[in-house]
């Protein structure tokens, strides 16, 4: 059992993820992150957002340098 789980793991790691998965990936190309239309429910999540947008807390100065 523990040699058949050791031989599933190895092929998992070296031939699915590691040549088929980006070759799929690049042939799909943009169609590759294509979101079906019963899951525009979902929250509109971003992560382009500037470092100016993101609000930092503020640090009571205490006579030292505060970091950021």
């Amino acid at each position: 059992m523990g040699v058949g789980l050791a031989a599933a793991v190895l092929i998992d790691a070296t031939i699915i993820r590691g040549v088929l998965l980006p070759a799929v990936m690049a042939l799909l190309g943009e169609r590759n992150w294509y979101l079906p239309k019963w899951l525009d429910r979902m929250p509109g999540l971003t992560h382009d957002e500037t470092p100016d947008a993101i609000a930092v807390p503020s640090v009571p100065d205490e006579g030292r340098p505060v970091r950021v």
